[in-house]
């Protein structure tokens, strides 16, 4: 008996002494990012069997367990990965609404100055400095919208850096994983007992992991975690690791794309399968809001540009020429770089009808004959099976080569838009603000009616005779003949007042009571330097809604993409501020359980003290009843 209480007293000693050295590690690593409080799982000896019952042998200590909670730890993680992909997209979106909507810097204040340009020369037609002004304006137009896209494209490009940055940290954090998989399973193996601090250091990968994508773990028997993110693509197996990396995509080569390297295949991972973490936000951002931002500036420098020119093109400048492109307009782009096949098709796509122009890019696919268009904002589809097709403002032809299945091409109307723009006018006198026809009545006419100005009409080019002189003699109160080149020279035209008459690609307005012979004429508006009906119509483009199919105007247009980009960074900002609440609170529960309180870890220390003393005394009393033994043997 006095051996079992020995042994029973060392069992004490050694059980309060592995706590106490528990204890103490959860101390020292209260402050360890990831550690989670450990402490010792004690029962009892198998007791010895006698005559009188059976004894206890005193304690063991079976291991040491970990607080941990898989629940707990996976609220923290989702929490943790929505977090990042906030924030990331709020430091993103943030620079671009600063960029929109600078109330000095913005494009509005550009286009105000410009259309106020525009009004001088109309104000003052024949004045050289008016006309440089307006010039000097556009040029400053041009000169924002340009400014504008370099912005946008530094941010594409530090974009794309972030990618191929977070992608080398995935690949670091995945190999750490698949490192510690395997002294995981060495450590472990065979004893059934947990490396704690191993598996701290794995999970804590794990969250670094989850605040970069969004990923999943499946626990394996064995102790070891895979790793998967994306649609399932694995990160780690076992003690294997797979790699991730950009580069510029073979469709777009301005933005950079992810491929999965599987045994020296790199295979593409779709942008969209990528969620959460700071790459989601980074790839989600670029989709989103860059590409659409940076498309509706192009728009609106599209429209802008083809718009002005065509009514400038309808018009006359100083040496009595017609009109020509005031703005050199952007044309749309296209991508064929995405082509698997050995189809040789060359496609066009032709801005036809700037207002009818979406802020989307488009990709148009072939297979088994058919054509088809997605428009990637909302994937809206329309296929054709033959060529020239005109679709949403856009006119797309195959001018040669036969096309193969598989054969892809990314449409960008819009994307270089604003990049692209530039003056065409630099001559003053090339400015076209006068029309280029004008009326007259003749000295001799009896009856009362008077002839309008006339307009050109649209679309432009004008008419080849628009400058022809025409003639328009009444015959009668009620009819008129019409004589001049280009006219067809009609006769017994029945004359309703007030009712547009049309030749040569112009269109006035005779009203009042004409007598029988008399005649007014439409001629070239030779000398018209002090005409301005051209410059209004030039300046009242600012105000018509020119863009989205008619339903804005270019300040509209770009006010309501800065209000677009201003309400999602909002929503982006609140969202974030909500999130990193969400967070503490999650972290917080995590830690009630997870955590180490120093205030109890101060209490176990005393606790486990005393049992080391008690099981000290225990042998001291053991070591006395053997003394007292071996004095009555003496």
């Amino acid at each position: 008996m006095g051996s079992s209480i020995f042994d029973i007293g060392v069992s004490g000693i050694n059980a309060a002494q592995a706590s106490l050295a528990t204890t103490s590690h959860n101390i020292a690593n209260a402050a360890s990012t990831g550690f989670h409080r450990q402490s010792t799982r004690q029962s009892t000896q198998v007791p010895q069997e006698t005559g009188s019952g059976f004894f206890g042998k005193g304690a063991m200590v079976e291991t040491v367990q970990r607080a941990y909670s898989r629940f707990l730890e996976g609220a923290v993680l989702t929490a943790q990965t929505q977090e990042s992909y906030l924030q990331t997209y709020e430091s993103q979106i943030s620079q671009i609404d600063n960029l929109l909507a600078d109330p000095t810097a913005g494009l509005s204040p550009a286009l105000q100055s410009f259309f106020a340009g525009v009004q001088d020369v109309a104000s003052n037609p024949a004045s050289v400095p008016s006309r440089q002004a307006m010039i000097s304006q556009a040029n400053m137009l041009v000169a924002r919208f340009q400014t504008f896209d370099a912005r946008l494209n530094e941010l594409r490009i530090g974009v794309n850096r972030q990618i191929g940055d977070a992608a080398t940290q995935i690949n670091s954090v995945a190999q750490n994983i698949s490192d510690l998989n395997d002294e995981i399973l060495r450590t472990a193996s065979g004893t059934g007992n947990q490396p704690n601090d191993l598996l701290d250091k794995r999970d804590q990968l794990v969250a670094d992991l989850n605040k970069l994508v969004r990923a999943t773990t499946i626990a394996q028997a064995d102790g070891t975690i895979n790793v998967f993110i994306g649609t399932g693509q694995p990160l780690v197996l076992n003690s294997q690791a797979f790699a991730l990396t950009a580069s510029p995509s073979a469709a777009d080569p301005q933005n950079d794309e992810l491929f999965y390297v599987s045994n020296g295949t790199r295979i593409p991972i779709s942008a969209s399968s990528l969620q959460g973490g700071s790459l989601g936000a980074l790839l989600a951002f670029r989709s989103e809001t860059l590409d659409t931002v940076q498309n509706n500036l192009g728009r609106v420098a599209v429209v802008l540009a083809q718009t002005v020119n065509d009514q400038h093109r309808l018009g006359q400048d100083l040496t009595g020429a017609l009109g020509g492109n005031f703005f050199n307009v952007p044309g749309a782009q296209v991508l064929n770089n995405a082509n698997n096949s050995a189809g040789a098709a060359v496609i066009t796509a032709t801005n036809s009808n700037v207002g009818a122009l979406t802020a989307s890019d488009y990709r148009l696919s072939f297979n088994a004959g058919t054509w088809t268009l997605t428009r990637l904002t909302d994937s809206t589809v329309s296929t054709f099976a033959a060529f020239p097709q005109t679709i949403a403002g856009i006119t797309f032809a195959s001018p040669s080569g036969v096309a193969a299945n598989g054969d892809s091409y990314l449409i960008q109307p819009t994307r270089q838009g604003a990049r692209d723009i530039s003056v065409a006018v630099t001559d003053t006198a090339r400015i076209a603000a006068a029309a280029p026809t004008r009326t007259a009545s003749t000295l001799t006419n009896t009856g009362s009616a008077t002839i309008g100005a006339g307009t050109v009409n649209t679309p432009p080019p004008p008419n080849a005779n628009l400058q022809q002189p025409v003639t328009i003699t009444f015959t009668s109160p009620t009819t008129f003949n019409v004589s001049g080149v280009g006219t067809g020279n009609p006769v017994g035209v029945v004359y309703t007042p007030g009712a547009n008459i049309t030749y040569n690609g112009w269109t006035t307005q005779i009203v009042g009571t004409p007598a029988a012979g008399d005649t007014f004429s439409v001629v070239p508006n030779t000398g018209g330097t002090a005409d301005n009906r051209n410059a209004l119509l030039l300046a009242g483009l600012q105000t018509r809604n020119m863009v989205a199919n008619g339903t804005a105007s270019y300040q509209s247009a770009y006010g309501l993409m800065v209000s677009d980009v201003g309400n999602r960074a909002r929503e982006i900002q609140v969202q974030s501020d909500a999130q990193t609440a969400l967070v503490k609170q999650t972290v917080a529960s995590q830690q009630s359980l997870s955590g180490v309180n120093l205030d109890e870890e101060a209490a176990n220390l005393i606790r486990f003290q005393q049992a080391y003393q008690a099981s000290g005394k225990v042998l001291s009393i053991a070591a006395t009843l053997f003394d007292s033994i071996l004095g009555i043997i003496q």
